[in-house]
């Protein structure tokens, strides 16, 4: 079988809420605190957002969407998060990728811009997590982590954004 390779970038960010609001998720007053890649990070500011905020996830779940044509973030989300209560956003990765069909993803690259928190003893547990969410072997998912040297919101401390690409096989298709 003849294969072709089609490519999706996807994107989310999230600012940070004051550090008195506590999770917005889980409801606890502690006052960091958040998921990324699946990946608890207990000392980092908590996200500003209905599920639990996890950005890695949802530009993953947007670059898989650019792959469909099918949007989960946002009308599908919502419904989910708030008629449902599933916060937990791999729910909405399961949901994107059960629309890819016969497709496979075989590459996952992240970008991260935030100050804080350093992610760099992090990158290995996210890998492995996306890892075994998408179903791929833990070296096809690359991860890069930047201040971009404080000069955006991200880079000074306000929130996080991610940029993910996706390398998905396909059976090759007639034109």
């Amino acid at each position: 079988m003849e294969y072709e390779y089609i490519f999706s970038i996807g994107q989310d960010s999230h600012r940070f809420i004051g550090s008195e609001a506590g999770n917005p998720v889980t409801g606890e007053k502690s006052r960091i605190g958040q998921r990324l890649g699946g990946v608890w990070i207990a000392d980092a500011p908590s996200i500003d957002a209905n599920s639990d905020g996890d950005v890695i996830l949802h530009a993953l779940t947007n670059a898989v969407s650019g792959i469909t044509g099918v949007n989960i973030l946002g009308r599908k989300a919502d419904e989910m998060c708030i008629d449902q209560g599933i916060t937990d956003s791999a729910a909405y990765l399961k949901e994107a990728l059960r629309f890819l069909g016969d497709r496979k993803i075989i590459h996952v690259s992240f970008s991260v811009e935030c100050k804080t928190p350093r992610l760099a003893a992090y990158i290995s547990d996210i890998r492995l997590g996306v890892s075994k969410l998408i179903s791929v072997p833990v070296d096809s998912v690359c991860m890069t982590a930047t201040s971009g040297e404080g000069l955006t919101a991200f880079g000074r401390g306000e929130g996080m954004m991610v940029i993910c690409a996706i390398t998905v096989r396909q059976a090759q298709r007639e034109i």
